[in-house]
């Protein structure tokens, strides 16, 4: 019976030991990778983790890229607590995108910061396209996935390398910026850029930033529900805190910045029936209607120019409408790759 007792704690020991290797931080340094404008990163770091077990034949592969600010660390939370994708079933390469901080970035390169500036969605595609071709050894994945920041990366991909994945997942997304999408980034730059030009503290900046992006992000019927006005003083306290070590504001402008180029139809003379046109993976894409971050009209223009299977979240929770919904996208999401 003892014996049986540990060889059962063993296992377990041992499978805990596994995961945790899996969801481990890791990098792949690419030499010299030249950017679209021309530029050379020497010794470019691409961070990802893994989860789940590869197939023997490399089918059942997923590339998951991070959103705006977001991490594979953050990526890996997602995949574990919510069960956002079967790790039974597929093998998760969870990536840092170019200037999260952990990759390649301002604040953990030497390299002039007029480099990351000038960095786009595709030099984030890029990068890793390489990662899963020379590092992996892949020449084709079961699916792509990525949200707000990350679907504009998948969407690009499906562009830029139609042949790679089979499957294309965008949530929040859009295959590039409208007008209102502009004018709410180029608020944020403008703010960032004047702010710490007339010497105030990054702490403060990233206060009055936050509150910004707090006032987008969800709807003002979902703020007004929520934050009770008796602890509104408490809310808005809790944008008062340390600046970000790693996603820092230099990091938050060289990501902006990229999203603001995004625009998947640009090499088709801004005709989107062009790109789409290019585009050979099934595509699943979700939106929010109430979002007010990235409207969901060029997302739903690309569902329909390709054909791709579109939901339409329809609730008060703006931009972050997936976490209000998120049992019912996770399952929408599941019988998608399992098709």
């Amino acid at each position: 019976m003892r014996r049986t007792f540990y060889l059962i704690l063993s296992f377990l020991l041992s499978f805990h030991i596994y995961l945790n290797a899996q969801s481990i931080q890791k990098f792949y340094q690419i030499n010299n990778f030249k950017t679209e404008s021309g530029y050379t990163i020497n010794n470019c770091k691409i961070g990802y983790r893994t989860f789940g077990s590869i197939s023997k034949d490399s089918s059942n592969v997923v590339l998951y890229c991070s959103w705006f600010g977001g991490n594979s660390e953050a990526i890996g939370i997602l995949i574990n607590k919510y069960k956002f994708i079967d790790t039974t079933k597929y093998f998760i390469i969870a990536v840092d995108a170019l200037g999260n901080g952990v990759s390649s970035s301002i604040s953990n390169s030497d390299i002039s910061d007029s480099v990351f500036y000038s960095l786009s969605i595709s030099d984030m595609v890029n990068a890793n396209y390489k990662l899963l071709t020379e590092h992996f050894g892949l020449n084709r994945i079961y699916a792509a996935i990525g949200g707000s920041m990350g679907s504009m990366q998948v969407l690009q991909m499906a562009v830029t390398y139609p042949e790679f994945a089979k499957k294309i997942i965008a949530y929040v997304a859009t295959p590039r910026l409208c007008s209102s999408d502009l004018l709410w980034m180029a608020t944020q730059q403008n703010l960032i850029e004047s702010s710490l030009n007339c010497g105030m503290s990054e702490r403060e900046v990233s206060r009055i930033s936050e509150i910004l992006s707090a006032n987008f992000a969800r709807t003002p019927d979902y703020v007004t529900k929520d934050i009770d006005r008796s602890e509104f003083q408490n809310y808005l306290d809790s944008f008062d805190k340390e600046s970000k070590k790693i996603f820092t504001l230099q990091n938050y402008l060289t990501q902006l910045k990229a999203m603001m180029k995004h625009n998947i139809s640009r090499d088709t003379n801004e005709s989107m029936t062009e790109a789409s046109e290019k585009i050979k993976a099934k595509m699943f894409i979700i939106v929010s209607k109430s979002d007010l971050l990235l409207n969901p009209s060029e997302a739903i223009n690309l569902a329909n120019l390709t054909s791709s299977r579109l939901l339409i979240l329809d609730n008060n929770c703006g931009h972050l409408a997936v976490s209000c919904e998120i049992d019912r996208v996770r399952g929408e999401i599941a019988n998608f790759l399992d098709e």
